[in-house]
């Protein structure tokens, strides 16, 4: 009979739990690194989400506001009441002798200034996407090439070439590679999303900011309310 021709191991377990608990103990802590990252990306890819929909909603209210040349006191929420309370507060700190330009630069750096630290604040967690997603499949790509070493070594042992002695070292390995994939497909597609969602947000304060601060800086009769408050 030809031996590469004998049947699989029937008392070696697939299933994926199977997999793990056979595998070897540095392909099984590779498994483990794997499932705790890929927890740990869903877990920012949830937050993000909801954290990115209030800002959007802030985005468009701020936006609406300048717009709309309504009243700046109004109390906005999140990220719109950070960079109007910068606004504002820049412009109380008014220099008699700058000029209209100047004062307007002045605004809107101190706007900027706030709005780069809320974005750095949304941008959190990111880096555990771009991390993830980049080094997952290599990560995975080591317990393969452990797990095909030992196949071999299994081999060189028994001197035996047949599937049932190859084959569940294989399948363990190639698990390590299937479990660093499914981590990083996620977590590429999530950080590409994520950080597109940010750069909208941030363009859509940008563009408001110009506006108020050219308001500001010659609108005397916004100036003076605010200033009495």
């Amino acid at each position: 009979m030809d031996p590469t021709s004998a049947p699989i191991d029937a008392g070696h377990d697939f299933s994926f739990v199977g997999l793990f608990l056979q595998a070897d103990p540095i392909v099984k802590g590779v498994m483990i690194l794997l499932v705790v990252a890929s927890l740990a990306c869903w877990t920012v890819v949830f937050e993000k989400v909801v954290r990115l929909a209030a800002a959007r909603r802030q985005a468009k209210a701020f936006d609406a506001l300048v717009r709309s040349g309504g009243s700046l006191e109004t109390g906005m929420p999140g990220i719109a009441g950070h960079v109007v309370k910068a606004a504002l507060d820049a412009w109380r700190d008014q220099d008699a002798s700058e000029t209209r330009a100047e004062r307007r630069d002045r605004i809107e750096r101190a706007m900027r200034g706030a709005l780069t630290l809320e974005v750095k604040r949304l941008q959190n967690g990111l880096a555990l996407l771009a991390t993830s997603g980049s080094t997952a499949p290599f990560v995975g790509l080591f317990g393969t090439v452990w797990g095909i070493m030992n196949s071999f070594s299994s081999i060189a042992r028994s001197q035996d070439t047949s599937l049932a002695v190859v084959a569940p070292g294989i399948a363990e390995a190639l698990f390590a590679t299937a479990i660093g994939l499914v981590v990083a497909i996620p977590a590429v597609m999530a950080y590409n999303k994520l950080a597109n969602d940010v750069g909208r947000i941030q363009s859509t304060f940008v563009s408001g900011i110009g506006l108020l601060g050219n308001r500001l800086a010659r609108d005397r009769g916004v100036q003076h309310r605010a200033a009495a408050e």
